[in-house]
């Protein structure tokens, strides 16, 4: 028993006079009445009396402690803030008791933090609105029709272009000549999500008749290019393409004025490029660069004669050579003016097995000015470098064509004509 006075008598000594610092008492009950209203900063809160610690005679039934204190011991759990129109401190919870369906459990969660902001106050004036005339709803149907996707582009044209020139006692020389060209383009392209399949077809024919002279040819191409290719997505510009191209000519060609000896023909020579890769496509730009390390190139010389003497490098006796290479082709289309457009192809080919590192080269530079509708002219360009094509030419005059190395060709049209589409 004399412990537990002990522990009494000890908690008395030294936990009230720290609590009874922090408090003050006004045992006055008429001065705390008036020192409670005086103080409307809101810095002290009134709290319920201890009964136990003051006398009933000079406690008021609620007594003062620092606002400080009573926030250190209230934070964790309220928020505080003050009323100042109420001259009053508020305190408000900062979680919400729960309780879990299958446990029972109490659980506290924590309430949204409030924000509250100042806007200022707005007026708005609005006059008069006077309406001199009744409007009616009106209900209005429209008919909207959508035009489907144009997954293909074609293209054809046809043109055929003359010259002329007649002279009679002309003091100035001359000889009457006549000269025509005509020319077939046939495109089809194919463009959706991951495909995309270009076909291209290209027939050229020219003769020249000088009044001194025979008819001679000043053109001759058959041209026909199919490149089929496939993408993963449709932001990639990327396609694994398969490329197919053939070219050859109509009609026999000759070293002029020797007309009774023919250096070319009908599939004779004609070449076949058959390889796959991949294919850069701006489709908005119209530029294309194609790369193939495995092409295959087949020269076919399907005349006897040109074939026993070894042309177009094949081996004499045989009709056709096949190689295995590397081809890149590249092709740009660019409107230079308002009627002028460009067309630039570049095609590179190297024999892995044969020579390599020897490029044969096939670049063609065209442009197409439009005067208007059916009247067009046509001014290009094409060099062609193969070394497989050998230069021929009679030195000595006796009509025997001797053969030398490869040379550079160099071909240079222009024409105006009357133009067809269709």
């Amino acid at each position: 028993m004399e412990l537990k006075y002990f522990a009494c008598f000890f908690f008395l000594l030294f936990f009230i006079p720290d609590l009874r610092s922090q408090i003050t008492v006004p045992f006055n009950k008429e001065v705390a009445k008036d020192t409670i209203n005086d103080r409307q900063s809101a810095d002290t809160t009134k709290i319920p009396a201890l009964p136990s610690v003051l006398n009933e005679e000079e406690a008021d039934p609620y007594i003062q402690i620092k606002r400080s204190v009573l926030d250190s011991l209230l934070s964790p759990f309220y928020s505080s803030s003050v009323d100042t129109a109420k001259n009053d401190i508020l305190y408000k919870a900062k979680y919400r008791m729960n309780l879990k369906a299958i446990s029972g459990d109490t659980i506290y969660v924590p309430l949204p933090r409030e924000e509250s902001y100042l806007a200022p106050q707005i007026k708005a004036h609005f006059n008069e609105l006077k309406v001199k005339e009744t409007v009616t709803a009106q209900d209005v149907s429209r008919l909207i029709k959508l035009n489907p996707p144009v997954w293909w582009k074609n293209e054809a044209n046809f043109t055929l272009a003359a010259n002329e020139s007649a002279f009679m006692n002309w003091n100035a020389g001359g000889n009457n000549s006549v000269s025509g060209l005509a020319k077939l383009t046939v495109i089809r392209k194919y463009q959706r999500l991951f495909t995309l399949w270009n076909n291209e077809i290209f027939l050229t024919y020219g003769l020249n008749y000088n009044e001194e002279q025979k008819l001679r040819k000043t053109d001759d191409q058959i041209l026909i290019n199919s490149t089929f290719g496939y993408r993963k997505d449709t932001i990639s510009n990327w396609y694994y393409t398969a490329k197919f191209n053939f070219k050859t000519q109509f009609t026999n060609g000759y070293k002029y004025p020797d007309t009774d000896n023919p250096i070319s023909k009908f599939f004779a020579p004609a070449y076949l490029y058959f390889g796959a890769g991949s294919e850069y496509n701006l489709k908005k730009e119209k530029l294309s660069v194609y790369l193939s390390p495995l092409t295959f190139k087949s020269t076919f010389v399907l005349d006897d004669e040109l074939s026993s003497t070894g042309a177009f490098g094949v081996e004499p006796g045989k009709n056709s050579r096949t190689e295995l290479g590397f081809f890149t082709e590249t092709s740009w289309e660019k409107k230079v003016m308002k009627n002028v457009a460009m067309t630039n192809r570049l095609g590179l080919y190297t024999d892995y097995l044969n020579d390599f590192g020897n490029i044969d080269v096939d670049w063609v530079l065209d442009f197409k000015l439009t005067v208007n509708k059916w009247i067009k002219a046509n001014l290009g360009a094409q060099l062609i470098y193969d070394n497989d094509i050998k230069y021929k030419e009679d030195t000595n005059g006796d009509g025997t064509l001797e053969t030398f190395g490869a040379r550079v060709q160099l071909k240079q049209v222009f024409n105006i004509g009357f133009t067809y589409s269709f």
